[in-house]
């Protein structure tokens, strides 16, 4: 069985995610969408409402695919994590080359802690290169149309978290 970790902070899930989320699939026989707890984001989201969201957002593409996916909170070292879960493959999404220096030095240092896991990129669909979290939370922050971003679901509770004035 081929087992792929998908890992990110997910705070939260945009469309940019969930296309990654679909492209694995057609990777790995099980998905583990590994959701960092990552403090030093102070993210918007807590641990279990990023798992939950993940959890509602991947439900259709379980039974469209088959792909068993399913969302493990970790914090550490996402080696750790990858052998935790049985990953043979990290998966990991690219929007811009400043995204690949990043994950090139990851790749590096997580080859050198276990060579028998491998690291694949998927690079975000068209559509989907400039979508940030963090930008999609400033934007849901002041008041802006989110809904190009993120799933309706994800909208709703942006908006649940920045009630407009």
């Amino acid at each position: 069985m081929r087992i792929g970790l998908y890992p990110g902070t997910f705070d939260p899930v945009t469309l940019g995610h969930t296309d990654v989320f679909k492209r694995a699939c057609a990777l790995v026989d099980r998905l583990v969408i590994g959701v960092a707890v990552n403090a030093d984001k102070n993210p918007l989201f807590t641990l279990s409402e990023r798992v939950s969201m993940i959890e509602e957002e991947v439900e259709g593409l379980v039974a469209q695919t088959g792909v068993e996916i399913f969302a493990r909170p970790f914090d550490g070292l996402l080696i750790d994590c990858a052998r935790d879960v049985g990953a043979s493959v990290i998966i990991r999404g690219l929007r811009a080359v400043s995204d690949f220096e990043y994950e090139f030095q990851m790749v590096g240092m997580n080859r050198a802690m276990d060579s028998s896991i491998e690291t694949v990129f998927l690079m975000a669909d068209a559509k989907s290169q400039a979508i940030a979290s963090r930008l999609v939370k400033e934007i849901a922050r002041l008041g802006g149309d989110i809904s190009n971003f993120v799933p309706e679901r994800i909208q709703a509770a942006l908006e649940a978290k920045f009630p407009r004035m």
